[in-house]
């Protein structure tokens, strides 16, 4: 039995949709007609969901929808309800029509003899291989409430990071966006007006005035194509990074970078001991937790490094000198690591490295915003007193030859 989405009319000929269960969409239409509606459409979740992950602009589930269904879960779970019932009450709670009908579907999958870790492979995309495993593991366990709490609330502190590093750019976004704004619209149509009257006179224009009048022309005629240039450019980068070579090299260059390397290699060892860390509290082996641990960093250089350890760890080295091999990781994890092998708590240990990694990420972004805004203002000031000055020069010229 599979879920279906359904388009179909009823009497009135009003247009519905739902989801509903099946062996077959001969056999849904059919169903749909003894309710007394006229079928339109009829497609699998599956396939649904499969096709729209192909388009560009699908909507798809994000963190905190993910989040709110795994507690629903877990407390439902935990309560000691059946586990299709659980599928079916959250399906009901849940407000999102895509989410809504990817419950259903997992559920279908139940009740046919699957299990859940089963169910949810069938939408990778919605459910990755980190919370799939970890499910699994809970199942063999025998701590399924156990492990979703777990996931829970990794996905809510990871919501978390993400919603407090976007609050911390929105200010700092604004304010570059309205200060480009105003030097874009001083330059194309305020200057232009202005030094008309100083170039009708027929004199020789300060230096600093020549140069304005000069930049002002190439924003007022050029203005459009240096901005379809720079859309080409981020394009055509965005196309360069899909080559593995290219986004490798681009990746290995970011670490190497002063100040971006510190928060490139913050943002990658905490995502990496946060998802560890769940990895092996719910009873995932290390190297299995090794390698999906790797699939979740975005640094390239830093995921292979992850990998490489993995097959020392293999050959019999502990995962602290293992990733003391690559040189990516900061001194501190490695440390709190090489403690939680020794002491039998490295999931703590994880726990803690990924909390220290997360705090220091946000600290040195608030760090950076509270110098970035009055150097951007400082640079506004100083981009707009140059305009008056070019401005003014010509004024006091003319004052000049008055006297």
């Amino acid at each position: 039995m599979s879920a279906f989405e359904y388009t179909a009319l009823d009497t009135g000929g009003k247009k519905l949709k739902g989801v509903i269960e099946g062996d077959a969409p001969r056999q849904v239409r059919q169903q749909l007609r003894d309710q007394g509606l006229t079928p339109l459409t009829v497609d699998e979740v599956r396939q649904r969901i499969k096709s729209d992950e192909k388009k560009t602009f699908s909507r798809g589930i994000s963190s905190t929808e993910l989040a709110v269904f795994t507690r629903q879960l877990a407390t439902l779970v935990g309560s000691g309800m059946p586990l299709e019932e659980t599928l079916d009450a959250v399906g009901k709670q849940t407000e999102n029509p895509r989410m809504q009908s990817t419950i259903v579907a997992v559920r279908s999958r139940i009740k046919e003899g699957h299990s859940l870790a089963d169910a949810l492979a069938d939408f990778p995309v919605i459910f990755p291989e980190l919370y799939r495993s970890t499910v699994a593991a809970g199942e063999q366990t025998g701590h399924l409430d156990v492990v979703l709490s777990r996931l829970a609330d990794y996905t809510e502190n990871r919501q978390m990071l993400i919603q407090s590093i976007s609050q911390a750019l929105i200010y700092p976004a604004v304010l570059t966006f309205t200060a480009l704004a105003v030097v874009i619209l001083l330059l194309g149509y305020v200057v232009p007006q202005v030094v008309q009257v100083f170039t009708d006179l027929g004199q020789t224009l300060p230096w600093l005035t020549r140069a304005l009048i000069a930049t002002s022309d190439v924003v007022r005629d050029y203005g459009w194509l240096m901005a379809i240039i720079i859309v080409a450019a981020v394009f055509a980068w965005r196309r360069a990074l899909q080559n593995e070579a290219i986004k490798y090299r681009y990746h290995a260059w970011l670490l190497k970078l002063p100040l971006v390397a510190r928060l490139v290699r913050g943002v990658n060892t905490a995502r990496f001991a946060r998802t560890f860390s769940i990895l092996t509290a719910s009873g995932v082996p290390v190297l299995e937790g090794l390698r999906i641990s790797a699939n979740v960093m975005g640094n390239l250089p830093m995921r292979e490094a992850v990998l490489e350890a993995s097959l020392r760890v293999r050959e019999g080295s502990t995962v602290q000198k293992a990733l003391e091999a690559s040189d990516c990781f900061p001194p501190l994890v490695l440390h709190l690591i090489g403690s939680g092998e020794s002491s039998g708590k490295l999931e703590d240990m994880l726990e803690r490295a990924a909390q220290n990694q997360e705090r220091d990420l946000e600290n040195r972004i608030s760090m950076l915003m509270k110098i970035f805004e009055p150097a951007l203002i400082l640079v506004m000031g100083v981009v707009v007193l140059v305009i008056v000055l070019a401005i003014l020069l010509p004024i006091f010229d003319l004052n000049q030859l008055v006297k």
